[in-house]
C-alpha cells in the first residue's frame, strides 16, 4: 500500500464542492482537510502497491471540478 498526501489549490468559492466531490468519486481518497496557506485542502490517499501515482493524480484529482493546482507528496514509511 502507498500513501500519498495531496494538497489542492481550488478555485475561488469551490473549496467544499471540492472536498465533497473528492470524497463522493475515489474510494482511494480517505481523508479531505481543509488547512490554511497556499493551498486549500489536504487529501490523504491510499494507493495500491502497483499503482501510478501520477495517473491518480492527473486523472482523479486534477480532473474534478473547482481544482486549480496539485501538489503531491509520498510518503516512504509510516511511524505510530
Amino acid at each position: 500500500m502507498q500513501t500519498i498526501f495531496v494538497m489542492v489549490k481550488c478555485e475561488l468559492g469551490e473549496t467544499y464542492d471540492v472536498a465533497g466531490a473528492a470524497v463522493e468519486n475515489s474510494d482511494s481518497i480517505s481523508e479531505v482537510h481543509s488547512i490554511s496557506g497556499q493551498y486549500d485542502l489536504m487529501m490523504k490517499c491510499y494507493l495500491g502497491d502497483g499503482d501510478d501515482i501520477g495517473h491518480f493524480v492527473t486523472e482523479t484529482i486534477q480532473k474534478l471540478p473547482g481544482v486549480k493546482d496539485t501538489f503531491t507528496l509520498i510518503t516512504f514509511k509510516t511511524f505510530s
